[in-house]
């Protein structure tokens, strides 16, 4: 009976980490590997920084395209050059998935 118990035990307390295992690869932050996920971003077809797919639910980052000072968690401005990172549109295997939203930039 007691190595039942202990067996439930451990099965439950891993039902309880596995939803922590699958939280977002962005951290409360707001950086994805040391890089911080605003600023000027530069779309590119091979070699970016991150991989990103586009969702309209679940996304681990709800961005906001501004025109100006893209200083908040989410806020992206496109350039063609003087970027703060990179990124790749994909639409299998991504790095981290985004929303395009008009308000609440920020980690989802």
């Amino acid at each position: 009976m007691k190595k039942l118990t202990t067996i439930f035990t451990v099965l439950f307390l891993l039902a309880m980490t596995l939803p922590a295992m699958a939280a977002s690869v962005v951290n409360k932050d707001g950086y994805y590997k040391g890089i911080k996920l605003c600023g000027r971003v530069k779309v590119v077809e091979h070699f970016a920084d991150i991989k990103v797919k586009v969702v309209n639910a679940f996304p681990d980052l709800r961005v906001k395209v501004v025109d100006a000072f893209p200083d908040d968690i989410g806020e992206w401005k496109f350039v063609e050059y003087g970027e703060d990172f990179t990124i790749q549109f994909v639409d299998s295997f991504p790095d981290i998935k985004i929303k395009y939203v008009n308000a609440f930039p920020g980690v989802e």
